[in-house]
């Protein structure tokens, strides 16, 4: 799949990338973030700070996640709080970057609130964003609950923050994580017979190594007859590739750039040299290639819902996957699957966070400016979070520390659980652990970078090439990405 934008919107990325869009590309962009017309208006003297919009109406483009789903499912509560409508899009995430680019770029203001994809939409475009403590700060709208200190720490500045900048321009509004997940009845029926036979015990958890992650799924190939496969992957020619093939890379050691920490959380417009061609990246490659082939052959053909649907359907019994997935398997299989952080390797495990935040277009001005916000701040106050969490329509995970404390979240973090997404808090409360959590580079040109990679990654996978090749290739091919964009 070619998940690159149009020809004429990349020029305009890689024009006008790194720390963000020329004013004159903006529409005549402020310092402050604010466009030079149409300010906010004043409240009234005594009014609901919450009703100060009332009767406005603003536009959400979002990417088809739980956490709209949820909300799109359930918008009168705030509408009855402040008598604003919201026109919610959702899209999948290439033809929402498209769209969001083509309105940052263009200087207009179609979509007041924008889901920021930290890396095809926030890097790029991080100055096409308001920012967010403009808004916290001002007394005049309603508090964030519990401040910025409320939203887990890595996932705020993954989300929402972009290079040297202090600057937040988006909120933690999904968080995605990939853990291991497996058929706790296939492991509780066979789990001394697979101990003895292989010499170690294989119940699932970050203690494992990636190797004995291939010896069990092997294992089950040659000795379960309930389950035709022991595991299966996201190994198709797709963004899933790499974010499958980026939780083996960075356990064995390997890196996209130098400082990949630091470049994950905060970001930058200048990475350096890709690293993919180093030695523990084209060990990491031959590990993968090796799992691959013993794996479900549907894999290759196979994104996330690919495997998610293959778990559900009793296909495979183990996968990484991303663990908002937990509330498919409630449904599916009732009390079968486990959950726990990913296997490590020769240097670690590490856990791909996937999240994205919610931001505001520094074009959308007046009263839908001020109206986004208290959609922003709606949309991710631990009231919702928790709706989010209960809904039927969709689910998602909170971003905020107080959701988890509640008695009542923590209680369904056993079965039977009213908030299945909930049985993984184990787990991803490990993998979002300062050294556990895995973030891809935060760049400008990580959408062409992402498709180099896939694409060789691919080629390796149909035998077309090896895994050293496949690596080198890919280096070169970034490499030449990242010296194009910034070519003026």
């Amino acid at each position: 799949m070619d998940h690159q934008l149009s020809t004429p919107t990349r020029r305009q990325l890689l024009r006008f990338g790194g720390a963000g869009l020329a004013a004159a590309a903006l529409g005549g962009l402020t310092a402050c973030g604010q466009t030079g017309t149409a300010p906010v208006p004043p409240p009234s003297p005594g009014g609901d700070p919450w009703r100060r919009f009332a009767g406005t109406t603003i536009n959400f483009i979002s990417e088809n996640t739980a956490p709209t789903a949820a909300i799109a499912a359930n918008l009168q509560p705030f509408r009855d709080l402040t008598g604003i409508d919201i026109n919610i899009v959702t899209l999948d995430l290439q033809a929402l970057v498209q769209r969001v680019a083509l309105d940052l770029a263009g200087g207009q203001s179609q979509y007041d609130v924008v889901y920021a994809d930290p890396y095809q939409v926030l890097a790029p475009y991080a100055a096409g964003f308001a920012d967010l403590r403009e808004f916290a700060a001002d007394e005049s709208y309603p508090p964030l609950e519990g401040g910025f200190e409320d939203f887990i720490p890595t996932q705020l500045q993954a989300t929402g923050m972009f290079g040297a900048s202090d600057a937040i321009y988006a909120l933690p509004y999904d968080c995605p994580t990939m853990i291991w997940q497996y058929r706790l009845d296939i492991f509780e029926k066979y789990g001394d017979q697979m101990e003895a036979d292989l010499g170690f015990d294989p119940t699932p958890s970050g203690d494992r190594t990636w190797e004995e992650y291939f010896r069990i799924a092997e294992w089950i190939n040659e000795n379960v007859d309930e389950i035709p496969y022991g595991t299966g992957h996201q190994a198709k020619q797709h963004d899933a590739l790499m974010c499958d093939f980026s939780n083996v890379l960075w356990s064995y050691g390997g890196e996209y750039f130098a400082d990949g920490e630091r470049i994950g959380l905060r970001g930058t417009d200048e990475p350096g040299k890709c690293l993919l061609d180093s030695a523990e990246a084209i060990e990491a490659a031959e590990f993968y290639r090796r799992l691959v082939s013993i794996a479900h052959p549907g894999s290759l053909g196979w994104d996330w819902d690919g495997v998610g649907n293959a778990m559900a359907a009793g296909e495979i019994a183990m996968a990484p996957n991303w663990h908002e997935f937990a509330a498919t398997y409630e449904a599916a299989l009732p009390g079968l699957v486990g959950y726990a952080p990913l296997p490590r390797g020769s240097v670690g495990t590490a856990n791909h966070f996937g999240g994205t935040g919610i931001g505001i277009s520094a074009m959308s001005s007046g009263a839908r400016r001020g109206a986004a916000w208290l959609f922003v701040n709606w949309a991710t106050s631990p009231a919702t979070q928790l709706s989010n969490l209960k809904s039927s329509a969709g689910g998602g995970t909170p971003t905020r520390q107080s959701v988890y404390a509640m008695p009542e979240v923590q209680a369904a973090t056993t079965r039977p659980s009213e908030m299945p997404n909930m049985l993984t808090e184990d787990a991803v409360s490990i993998a979002w652990e300062e050294g556990r959590i895995g973030l891809r580079p935060k760049i400008p040109m990580w959408n062409e970078c992402d498709t180099a990679l896939f694409t060789e990654l691919s080629r390796m996978l149909a035998g077309q090439k090896t895994a050293r090749d496949a690596m080198e290739d890919a280096t070169s091919r970034i490499d030449g990405i990242v010296a194009r964009g910034w070519v003026a």
